[in-house]
């Protein structure tokens, strides 16, 4: 973050060789704040995240966009502010880490090896169980699972050792991946494709909760899912049936006509709460939850997924809240740096 110069401080930047906030169209602005984000990003997030209106918006509060050129060393762009980004890949990840030792003044959103503990399924969630949440608005865990990671034949034996109930959904191992299968019968669990996690399906009325957390900022949302089992259907179900991406694929469920013990939505102390812890244990400031509501309960919740850096450009309201919170970020850490200067 830095406030804008002079005009004396101006005009000697613009006549100089080197980047300067000039070069981003500043001339006209004086004593703002401006905030340079280098953005590292897919194609696809960059259509769906960097949307005019977001850009826009984010222009008139002094927040500018920078791609970052990967085939140029990290350290030789900027200056930035804060460094966005979710690419994959070892090379990526060490860039990362290198230019965060030698720029700490630099806000890398996230750390990769904060990002890689929820790529992978076996460890995504166990921050969520090792908090054993509850308080007076209720109750969140994980759902009941088990890690296969080769040997499809043993899966049968290996769920019973472990005391799993069918159906359960299985879904990759890393993260890279959102389909799904759900499988009912113990003889269709063979034909499951290892590396793999097990959970057990949990009913909840065909609706989960996609929770997006954005630093402090929450934003809830309702989206079909997958319909409830009975044991009737359970009794008459073979086989292993497989899905897309279920809780983006569905249409929203806000609008629809809900029976309230299913639609509403959790507490919002509780989501504080539980953001704020996790926020805590997993080190990022960009994730979302994939919440559900046991059926018949009224307040015990399960979190069965959390996807780091989601799609925000589906969040309601999404540009406020990310301009504001990367403001908020850069002001913090602005504030921080200052009062550490005799």
């Amino acid at each position: 973050m830095r406030l804008m110069q002079s005009e004396e401080e101006r005009e000697m930047e613009s006549s100089s060789d080197c980047g300067s906030i000039v070069e981003l169209g500043f001339q006209d602005r004086s004593k703002k704040v401006v905030v340079v984000v280098g953005y590292a990003l897919t194609s696809k997030k960059i259509k769906s995240f960097l949307q005019p209106k977001f850009e826009g918006l984010a222009r008139n509060k002094g927040i500018f966009f920078v791609p970052i050129d990967q085939t140029r060393p990290l350290s030789d762009q900027g200056p930035f502010d804060i460094v966005l980004h979710k690419l994959s890949g070892k090379e990526w990840q060490q860039i990362l880490e290198d230019y965060r030792l030698t720029h700490p003044e630099v806000t890398v959103l996230d750390p990769p090896d904060a990002i890689q503990h929820v790529h992978n399924r076996q460890s995504m969630l166990q921050d969520v169980a090792d908090l054993d949440f509850s308080d007076a608005y209720g109750t969140v865990g994980v759902p009941k699972q088990l890690v296969i990671e080769k040997d499809p034949s043993s899966i049968s034996n290996a769920v019973k050792k472990a005391g799993l109930t069918l159906p359960l959904v299985a879904k990759p191992l890393v993260a890279k991946s959102h389909e799904l299968s759900l499988a009912f019968d113990e003889y269709s669990l063979e034909k499951l494709e290892p590396p793999l996690v097990l959970q057990e399906f949990v009913n909840h009325g065909g609706v989960l909760f996609k929770v997006y957390i954005v630093g402090d900022a929450i934003k809830v949302v309702r989206r079909f899912s997958l319909p409830d089992v009975s044991k009737r259907e359970l009794s008459r179900s073979v086989g292993v049936f497989r899905f897309p991406r279920v809780s983006s694929a569905a249409q929203s469920a806000d609008d629809a006509d809900l029976d309230p013990c299913i639609g509403e939505l959790p507490p919002r102390a509780l989501l504080e709460r539980l953001a704020r812890e996790l926020r805590r244990r997993l080190g990022l400031h960009l994730f979302n939850l994939d919440m559900i509501r046991e059926h018949g309960t009224k307040n015990r919740f399960y979190v069965i997924d959390i996807n780091y850096f989601p799609g925000y450009g589906k969040m309601p309201e999404y540009e406020h809240i990310f301009t504001d919170f990367l403001l908020n970020l850069a002001k913090s850490k602005y504030k921080k740096r200052s009062a550490s200067i005799p």
